[in-house]
């Protein structure tokens, strides 16, 4: 899957997460940009972005991301 493929399937399921989907795609985009990402919302994400993509993660993967591009470029690959 190429990276805007990724992108578009991610804010889908990030909109979904939040339930906004007004928050726009950046690549720097953290937790600490969306006032309702908190620590059992980003469990949330963690599970809903697994099953949507059809992967498992390691606890030290998702430690690694520090913003939203990352999480892409690991999914992109």
């Amino acid at each position: 899957m190429d990276r805007y493929a990724v992108i578009d399937k991610l804010m889908e399921v990030f909109a979904d997460t939040f339930d906004d989907d007004e928050i726009a795609y950046r690549d720097d985009l953290t937790a600490a940009d969306v006032a309702e990402w908190d620590s059992l919302s980003n469990i949330r994400f963690m599970v809903a972005v697994e099953q949507a993509f059809g992967r498992k993660f390691s606890i030290g993967d998702w430690q690694n991301l520090k913003q939203l591009g990352d999480l892409v470029n690991l999914l992109a690959v």
